[in-house]
């Protein structure tokens, strides 16, 4: 009796134990499975984040793309001064510096015979407008009514320059050698700064005068060197 009921005592034991050994198995088994699993744990929103914080879409307003698109712009305009847009060049026309020529009509006239020399007269063209000009010292034509042809040039060429407003210019003007007979008489001249000019009629002022063999000085700064040839 007494060695039956410590048999009954040991296969009781040995059971609670098989079933506790089993129960312990079976909580290891769980946890390895748990362990082996972590994204069962992860939320869906979580990963997305991370994922849109690592890449962001380079269409984003916040995104990489654009956010180095402007710090490079900005970066430029800090650092190298935008260069000004050039200024538009001056229409001149091919003139100089951006000034036009004189034309017959920007300027007023006078001629009045000189005492000296004899047989001259001098023209003094005077720039009427309120713009300066360019003075074409070579051109100028001189012609009288009703005889053909220009007067010829004398002197030394003169340089073309700007005529400021209000300012003169000077010309003598030939009208016989002393030794040449007869010529025409007039009482006034045309004057054109250019050949393809129309003329614009001056009087003679001490006139008439004789005409048989015309000439013109190119234009000068001066009275007296206009009267020296």
């Amino acid at each position: 009796m007494a060695r039956s009921a410590r048999s009954r005592r040991t296969t009781a034991a040995l059971a609670a134990l098989s079933l506790g050994m089993l129960a312990l198995t079976a909580c290891n088994g769980d946890a390895k499975d748990d362990a082996a699993a972590p994204g069962a744990h992860a939320t869906p929103s979580a990963t997305s984040a991370d994922k849109g914080t690592s890449t962001p879409s380079p269409t984003s307003p916040g995104g990489s793309g654009s956010g180095s698109s402007a710090g490079s712009g900005g970066g430029k305009s800090s650092d190298s001064p935008s260069t000004p847009a050039p200024s538009k060049t001056a229409s001149d026309d091919g003139q100089d510096g951006g000034v036009g020529m004189c034309e017959t009509t920007d300027l007023s006239y006078n001629v009045t015979v000189a005492s000296r020399p004899v047989n001259h007269a001098l023209l003094t063209a005077s720039n009427k407008g309120s713009d300066p000009c360019l003075l074409s010292a070579n051109e100028l034509v001189i012609t009288i009514p009703g005889l053909d042809g220009a007067a010829g040039h004398m002197g030394p060429e003169g340089k073309d320059w700007i005529l400021k407003p209000g300012e003169k210019a000077y010309a003598g003007i030939l009208f016989s050698h002393a030794d040449t007979a007869g010529g025409k008489s007039a009482n006034k001249v045309e004057v054109a700064l250019a050949a393809s000019e129309s003329p614009t009629t001056v009087p003679i002022n001490g006139g008439p005068v004789t005409v048989n063999d015309s000439q013109v000085t190119t234009f000068f700064g001066t009275a007296e060197d206009a009267l020296t040839y």
